[in-house]
């Protein structure tokens, strides 16, 4: 499902290599099918959107609780269509708050040339070239997320403190009807992907089949869809609606806790802070993101599509959401044991992060943590049989372990949840999902390199032999 990926998914690349020149075998996702995949693809298929509806059908209607639906219906209690008939169904009114939301993002995106890069020092912005395709193509991109953010964001504050043209409650009041809107946008988006891949691919060199329809649905056809020059699908629904949204989202379910109890609890707080934090990060580093798995990697189908527009924005923000129906007031020795996790592992993440893009950038020609940085040479070959060479950083946090940024990011996602207290397991999903997420991706990174480096790639897991936890794994 979507990652923050930044889910970011920043940290998704092959740990600290400098690559002269890229590999066409090790792109994107399998050309052939072995039965697990297919079973998982199946599983997710069928069981994602259920999983969605059950965590905010738990909260709306048994104040977050994740057994007491089940036991309800195990006694008798309650039956399956009796929990579907409290459910609120899609409205009018929120069809056209999702129809003006996209279309606003969408504005945005495609309208409106950045101007953040002319006056933010260190942000890199505008007009920037993507990772070279398996077809050998660059695509350009316009850079303006935090832009579209910043107006996003000023224009929220603007309405909830002196336009009052809508309630700052209007995402929590309508989060359910909202939720069958995203989820016909999902679904929409990924349908029209499979076809366009099959009929009118932007490239046809870029895209894969495998034979087997479902797969190819889950995990898509097309590299990189666009819609003209400047509409690439990939980097509008990894970036927006979903992540310009998710600050959005959490700053309702504050407006809404203050609605209901007259004050925002500090837990409130620490969740809308660390979050916007992540969020804005991914922002600031948007053109670095288009060297991520994400983009150099995966292609768009209903994963990414769906994932993106219901996985993330539902699933991502359950912390405001509990604390919504649960005003949990921390002690303040704990709340900031908690600001300290959180902002201690975005440190790790965004560190980690900048070391490798340094060695990178200056082809290992740069200082990490002081000193020049060790290095393992290696070499591989590339579908055309020729022979390239690349280098792997062994310096820095990439020393410690050989996916550190990782921890960071599960230090981080552990601090939101901690943010709740100890009253429910729901809050909790947040940091399980991201630990199978980011435990899968260090595994799938790592098949990809051993058989790119062969007998390099083991004396890297020799020279760093954790993966995650230091003496642990």
């Amino acid at each position: 499902m979507a990652a923050k990926s930044q889910s970011n998914d920043p940290k998704t690349k092959s740990p600290g290599s400098i690559s002269k020149a890229a590999t066409h075998g090790q792109w994107g996702r399998a050309w052939e099918v072995d039965w697990f995949s297919l079973a998982s693809v199946t599983f997710l298929l069928l069981f994602a959107p259920f999983i969605v509806y059950y965590f905010i059908m738990a909260c709306d209607q048994y104040s977050c609780s994740l057994t007491a639906p089940l036991v309800d219906i195990a006694t008798g209690q309650a039956r399956l269509s009796d929990i579907w008939a409290k459910t609120p169904p899609v409205t009018m009114k929120a069809a056209q708050i999702y129809v003006a939301w996209v279309t606003f993002q969408v504005l945005l995106y495609v309208l409106l040339p950045d101007f953040c890069h002319k006056f933010l020092p260190g942000y890199v912005g505008g007009v920037q070239e993507g990772a070279m395709t398996p077809a050998g193509i660059v695509n350009k991109y316009e850079i303006n997320g935090l832009q579209a953010w910043l107006i996003t964001h000023l224009l929220w504050f603007l309405n909830s403190y002196l336009l009052a043209c809508f309630s700052p409650t209007i995402i929590f009041d309508n989060w359910i009807p909202l939720l069958w809107c995203a989820n016909i946008l999902g679904y929409a988006v990924s349908t029209f992907a499979m076809i366009k891949g099959y009929f009118f691919p932007t490239d046809a060199r870029d895209c894969k089949f495998t034979g087997n329809f479902l797969y190819n649905y889950m995990m898509g056809v097309e590299f990189n869809p666009r819609i003209g020059e400047w509409f690439d699908f990939k980097l509008f629904f990894n970036g927006r609606p979903g992540i310009v949204a998710w600050t959005l989202i959490n700053l309702s379910f504050a407006a809404k806790q203050q609605e209901l109890y007259g004050h925002v609890t500090n837990s409130m707080v620490l969740v809308n802070v660390l979050q916007a934090i992540y969020v804005l990060d991914f922002f600031w580093n948007e053109t670095w993101y288009l060297k991520t798995i994400d983009i150099c990697h995966d292609h768009f189908g209903w994963y990414l599509g769906w994932g993106d527009c219901v996985w993330l924005p539902y699933l991502y923000t359950l912390q405001g959401l509990y604390l919504v129906y649960h005003p949990v007031q921390l002690p303040t020795r704990y709340s900031l044991g908690v600001l300290l996790l959180g902002l201690l592992g975005y440190y790790i993440f965004r560190m980690a992060n900048h070391q490798k893009d340094l060695f990178r950038r200056t082809d290992g020609r740069c200082l990490i943590w002081g000193r020049k940085p060790r290095v393992i040479e290696c070499s591989f070959t590339s579908a055309d049989e020729q022979k390239h060479h690349s280098k792997l950083l062994v310096s820095g946090f990439w020393g410690v372990a050989r996916h550190f940024n990782y921890t960071g990011d599960l230090m981080g996602s552990l601090a939101y949840c901690l943010a709740c207290g100890g009253g429910h397991l729901l809050p909790y999903f947040y940091i399980i999902y991201m630990a199978i997420l980011l435990t899968h991706r260090c595994l799938r990174d790592e098949h990809r390199c051993a058989n790119k480096y062969g007998r390099d790639w083991e004396r890297y897991t020799a020279a760093v032999p954790y993966r995650l936890l230091p003496g642990i794994f």
